[in-house]
């Protein structure tokens, strides 16, 4: 077995708690200050019900974690160069997973939260393009739920880390499988032809 499969693997294990603690953040987005209220009255973002941390950065990510940890386990005929192949495919369903959950969680950070303000329930941060969050004494015309702005921002930008690390970790895995699938056979050709 090949160092490349053990870094595979290890680049899986990576990903799971990372794909935990998204789906994990995306949740917490759904009850504001743990409360169930604002979920039943409709009252939350609607950036996220598109599930970016769920989805993308979660569920859509376990796809190559799986893929990597379980790397050559499988007692089949396949040679290295096909494991490597698929693990290619499984690197970009994560590359899609996570650019899908950092360009959501992206669009929500820039709209602001859904909040009750003196005008009643809006999006007070939407027409300033990210500006509120470099003023934060305009965070108080939200007046519930209370804090919105901070757990919006907090998990938020946690969303926006994790959806990079994850990225890198499949574009490592992506480089590696190509570079082990396209290069390997080429120099087990080479070895054989020297031997010869």
């Amino acid at each position: 077995m090949c160092c490349s499969v053990g870094f595979a693997r290890s680049l899986g294990l990576a990903l799971l708690p990372l794909a935990l603690c998204c789906i994990l953040a995306n949740l917490l987005l759904l009850f504001p200050m743990g409360e169930i209220t604002y979920i039943e009255m409709g009252r939350l973002s609607t950036y996220i019900w598109y599930f970016g941390g769920v989805g993308g950065g979660g569920v859509l990510m376990l796809v190559p974690a799986v893929a990597f940890i379980t790397l050559g386990k499988c007692s089949c005929c396949w040679n290295e160069s096909l494991m490597m192949c698929g693990s290619v495919l499984a690197a970009v369903v994560g590359l899609v997973g996570s650019t899908y959950c950092f360009v959501i969680s992206g669009f929500a950070l820039l709209q602001g939260p859904l909040c009750f303000t003196s005008r009643g329930w809006s999006y007070p941060f939407a027409e300033k393009g990210g500006r509120y969050l470099l003023q934060p004494e305009s965070w108080s015309l939200c007046l519930q739920p209370v804090n919105i702005v901070e757990w919006n921002v907090t998990l938020l930008c946690v969303l926006l880390g994790l959806a990079v690390l994850e990225f890198i970790i499949c574009l490592l895995q992506l480089v590696n499988g190509l570079v082990n699938a396209v290069c390997r056979p080429c120099c087990y050709k080479q070895e054989y032809s020297l031997n010869a």
